[in-house]
C-alpha cells in the first residue's frame, strides 16, 4: 500500500529541475539545428555555448564519440543551477576512447560551479574520466570506467561538491600507479561529499586523498563501497606500483599534510593491500559504521597524528585479522573489543555476487546480503549511540542495520516489530520514499521538521491494518508550499514508538 504527502506529481526516471530553457543533444544531431528535441544539437560544448543559469542540457541515450575534452567553464547559482543530464529513460554513454593517452586529455573538465550531473556514463577519456575545480557541483547516478587515469580527480580548490550514487572502475593508467576510482587529492578543497558511491577494480585505490599543495582540509564519505582495487579490468594485479587500497584517507610528500576524513558506513572488501589505510595522514580520521574483510589488511591506522587531531573509530566491523590501530585511537563499540567475539555466523553471507551489479531504478545501491548481520548476532542494537537512523534498542555495529521487517512472523506476512526503512533516494529531489511496517492494527502518523525543531508538515492520523506500506513525500510543507536545499527529519509514530530519518533535499 502506498501513500503521498502532499501534492505529489512524479515521473520514474525524471529529474525535475527548475527550468528556464531546455536544450538537447543527440549523436545523430547537427550543431546547426536550434538544440530542440527534434532538431537537436550534435555535442554538449554546444548547447553549453547557448545555455544560460538555471538551463537544461538533455543528453540522449546512445553512443557519443567523443575526441575532445568537454569543458564546463560556466557557472550557476545555488538558486539558479545549470543542469546536464540523461535524456529520462535513456542513458548516454560519452565514450572518449579515441582520445591520445595524455595528462591534458580529460573526458568532463568542470572548472565552473553549481552545476548538476545525472545520468551519464564517461568511458575511455586520455587521463580522469571527470576533472573537477569547480565548487557546490552536484554529480548524481554516473559512472567512469576504463578511463586511463582516475575515474574522477578533485583538484585544484574543488570544494563543496557532492558525488551521488556514482560507480567508478576499471580505470588503468600505464604504469599502474595513479588511477583510482574517486581521488579527492593533491590541491582539492574541502567540504567534498561521496554518499552512495562505488569504487572497484581501479588499478591503484579505490578513494585517495593524498595532498600536494593544500592542507587541513576536509573530505567526507557515506555508505560508500570499495573492493577489488589493485587489479586489472582482467583480475590480474596492478603490479608492480598499483597501492591496490580500498580507501586511502591522506599522505603527502613530507608525510605532514592534515586530510581529514570522516568515513560513515563505508564497506571495504576483497582489496588487494588495505581496506582502511591512513597512508601517514596526520589530519583526522574518523570512521563510523564501517566494515572491512578480506583486504590484505583490514584498518591500517597506526599513527601517528598531529596535535589536536584525533581518530576515532566507533561501531566499526571487521571478519578476519583487526590490522593495526595507533594506541591513542578513540574506540567505541568495536566488533574486535570486549566483550564481542565474531564468528561468521554473525553475518548473513559473505557472497558478493552482485555488489558491482545494476543499481536500483532511483540510483540506489543494490539491497543484497553480503555482511549484513545475521539474525540473533551479538552486534545488532550493540553499538554506541551516533547521530544515524536505526531499527530496535540501539544502533548495530558495522555498515549494514539489521533490517527487522524483513523478518516475518511465523503467521504470514506480518512483521514483528515496528519497522521504518531509511528513505530512498537520500538526498532527493523532489520525491523520496519511506517504507514502513506495522505489527498490529493501528494509527500511524507521519511529520516533518526542519533543523531548527519547526513543525512542517503533519498527516492526519491513519488507521492501518498489520503489513507493510510505503508513503512518498515530496520535499512541501502542509501546504504544499516547496521547501528549499537542506536537512530534513521525518518521524513516523505508531501506538507508543516513534522512528525519526533524516532527509536530505538537494535542488
Amino acid at each position: 500500500m502506498s501513500r503521498s504527502f502532499p501534492r505529489i506529481v512524479f515521473l520514474a526516471g525524471c529529474i525535475c529541475a527548475p527550468l528556464s530553457a531546455q536544450w538537447y543533444v543527440s549523436p545523430v544531431g547537427n550543431d546547426s539545428n536550434p538544440g530542440t528535441i527534434t532538431q537537436p544539437f550534435l555535442t554538449i560544448p554546444k548547447a553549453h555555448s547557448v545555455a544560460l543559469a538555471g538551463d537544461t542540457i538533455y543528453v540522449r541515450g546512445g553512443t557519443h564519440e567523443l575526441g575532445a575534452t568537454i569543458t564546463l567553464s560556466k557557472s550557476g547559482t545555488s538558486a539558479e543551477m545549470y543542469h546536464l543530464i540523461a535524456y529520462p529513460g535513456e542513458r548516454p554513454l560519452l565514450d572518449f576512447s579515441s582520445m591520445a593517452t595524455s595528462s591534458t586529455n580529460r573526458g568532463i573538465r568542470v572548472s565552473g560551479s553549481y552545476w548538476r550531473l545525472y545520468g551519464l556514463d564517461v568511458q575511455g577519456a586520455g587521463d580522469n574520466g571527470m576533472n573537477m575545480s569547480g565548487s557546490n557541483n552536484i554529480v548524481e547516478y554516473c559512472s567512469f570506467f576504463e578511463n586511463r587515469d582516475s575515474g574522477v580527480q578533485l583538484d585544484n580548490g574543488a570544494s563543496s561538491n557532492h558525488f551521488i550514487n556514482s560507480d567508478s572502475y576499471f580505470n588503468t593508467d600505464p604504469l599502474f600507479e595513479n588511477a583510482d576510482g574517486f581521488a579527492p587529492k593533491l590541491t582539492v578543497g574541502s567540504g567534498n561529499r561521496f554518499t552512495g558511491c562505488r569504487a572497484w577494480q581501479n588499478a591503484d585505490d579505490g578513494w585517495d586523498g593524498y595532498l600536494r599543495g593544500t592542507n587541513d582540509v576536509t573530505t567526507t564519505l557515506d555508505q560508500c563501497w570499495s573492493f577489488m582495487n589493485g587489479y586489472l579490468k582482467d583480475g590480474t594485479p596492478s603490479l608492480p606500483n598499483g597501492d591496490g587500497n580500498g580507501f586511502k584517507m591522506g599522505g603527502s610528500d613530507d608525510k605532514l599534510l592534515r586530510h581529514n576524513m570522516v568515513l560513515i558506513r563505508c564497506l571495504a572488501f576483497d582489496n588487494r593491500v588495505k581496506g582502511f589505510d591512513q597512508n601517514n595522514n596526520r589530519g583526522s580520521m574518523s570512521l563510523i559504521n564501517c566494515t572491512s574483510y578480506g583486504n590484505g589488511t583490514n584498518y591500517s591506522i597506526p599513527g601517528p597524528i598531529d596535535s589536536g587531531m584525533v581518530a576515532t573509530l566507533t561501531n566499526c566491523a571487521v571478519f578476519g585479522s583487526t590490522g593495526t590501530i595507533m594506541d591513542s585511537a578513540t574506540l567505541s563499540t568495536n566488533s574486535w573489543m570486549s566483550p564481542f567475539v565474531v564468528t561468521s555466523s554473525d553475518f548473513a553471507s559473505f557472497d558478493t555476487t552482485g555488489m558491482r551489479g545494476p543499481r536500483n531504478p532511483d540510483g540506489s545501491l543494490p539491497r543484497l546480503p553480503f555482511m549484513r548481520l545475521a539474525d540473533g548476532s551479538d552486534l545488532i542494537d550493540a553499538g554506541t549511540s551516533v547521530s544515524l537512523p536505526f531499527f530496535g534498542t540501539g544502533i548495530d555495529i558495522g555498515s549494514f542495520e539489521f533490517d527487522p521487517s524483513t523478518f516475518v512472523a511465523s503467521s504470514g506476512d506480518i512483521p514483528d516489530y515496528f519497522a521504518v526503512l531509511q528513505n530512498y533516494p537520500n538526498p532527493f529531489n523532489p520525491v523520496t520514499h519511506i517504507d514502513y511496517a506495522i505489527p498490529s492494527d493501528g494509527i500511524v502518523t507521519f511529520q516533518i521538521h526542519d533543523v531548527m525543531g519547526r513543525l512542517l508538515l503533519t498527516s492526519s492520523n491513519m488507521h492501518e491494518q498489520a503489513g507493510r506500506f510505503s508513503l512518498r513525500w515530496e520535499g512541501s510543507d502542509t501546504e504544499g508550499h516547496a521547501l528549499p536545499t537542506g536537512v530534513y527529519f521525518a518521524t513516523l509514530r505508531f501506538g507508543r514508538a516513534a522512528r525519526t530519518l533524516k532527509l536530505f533535499l538537494l535542488k
